[in-house]
């Protein structure tokens, strides 16, 4: 009879978490636990893992621990769950305040008008006696000449030839300035490389693509009394252009439709009309090489963070997370979009 429960007890354990085990250490697990078998237990739970080791692990800890006269009971891990549950195209319904669903980017157009050098100037002040420091761009003193050795910048007066940015007072050879912003954007904004203070309105490289945005009648984890913001962002593969890493180069896009989650609450839908303000400046998605696969040449994140599971938080991108929406407003306003920029979005 004892040998029947034995067997009855090792089955049931093994299909919850314990992996089946060579005869010999079969017969060793069977041997603990006749010696523990009347120690009472209560649930432990969260043992949880993805791969073949970890149950193993859970099983023979819960074992020992068994053994040293310390509750424990295997549970099976939680279920990641990426999507919500099927949604009818009728319960699909626009954001409230909103008075579309959709916004569309096209390919980046080639700015004209005013020169590199008048870019830069307009966010300068004159320096007259640049202090004994050393630029931060060319690493050479500002008393002396820009260490900047690559194409020939336009003619410069030795009074202008240092400069000091009018918000954050930082201040560096006017060259170093020019050469910064032509290895950029050019899309007339400045960012000074010293505190992130942006001048102007910054834009990314995001490809065109489309974002789609509605609710859905489920509620994310975290948020029961409202109901959730549905995002999808959607960019097919194409040739780089001028403002990417490799123009003329084609880039790929994985895993498109991307699909995102807000809570439908008021701050939920203030972190959209932002996020909506970045996408239309590009800078949602970039072209560069993807942090997670190690591929070039791809669209990847730009470091604004999204959720994009929705009903459990097993990979550090779902809910509950009570601090995500301040976190997406501060990346936002790294970036240079603010709730102001919120206030004159339609």
């Amino acid at each position: 009879m004892r040998q029947l429960w034995l067997e009855h007890i090792v089955a049931p354990t093994h299909r919850n978490h314990v992996c089946l085990l060579p005869p010999l250490q079969l017969f060793w697990l069977k041997m603990m636990i006749g010696l523990v078998m009347n120690v009472p237990t209560v649930p432990v739970k969260n043992l949880s893992g993805s791969s073949p080791v970890h149950p193993a692990l859970a099983g023979i800890t819960g074992i020992l621990m068994s053994a040293a006269a310390l509750p424990v009971c295997l549970t099976r891990p939680p279920k990641l769950v990426l999507h919500p549950p099927p949604v009818n195209k009728s319960d699909i319904k626009p954001v409230a305040g909103f008075g579309h669903y959709c916004r569309k980017t096209t390919k980046k157009q080639a700015r004209k008008g005013k020169t590199p050098e008048e870019v830069v100037k307009k966010y300068l002040q004159k320096v007259k006696s640049p202090p004994e420091e050393d630029c931060t761009i060319c690493m050479e003193p500002l008393v002396g000449p820009s260490g900047y050795k690559g194409p020939a910048v336009g003619p410069i007066s030795r009074a202008d030839s240092v400069g000091r940015l009018a918000q954050c007072g930082h201040q560096y050879h006017f060259q170093c300035l020019v050469a910064m912003y032509n290895n950029g954007n050019k899309d007339g904004s400045l960012q000074c490389p010293t505190c992130k203070t942006i001048y102007g309105v910054k834009t990314g490289n995001q490809p065109a693509g489309k974002m789609e945005y509605h609710i859905i009648p489920h509620s994310l984890p975290g948020h029961p009394d409202c109901k959730t913001i549905r995002i999808i962002y959607n960019i097919p593969p194409g040739i780089q252009g001028p403002e990417h890493p490799n123009p003329g180069k084609p880039f790929t896009a994985r895993g498109f439709p991307r699909h995102c989650y807000l809570p439908d609450s008021e701050r939920g839908r203030k972190v959209l009309r932002l996020l909506l303000v970045a996408w239309d400046r590009r800078l949602i998605f970039s072209v560069g090489t993807s942090s997670t696969t190690g591929e070039s040449d791809t669209v990847i994140w730009n470091e604004v963070h999204h959720k994009t599971e929705f009903g459990s938080n097993l990979t550090g991108h779902g809910f509950p997370d009570p601090g995500h929406l301040d976190n997406v407003l501060e990346e936002l306003r790294v970036q240079g979009i603010t709730e102001d920029d919120g206030l004159t979005e339609k």
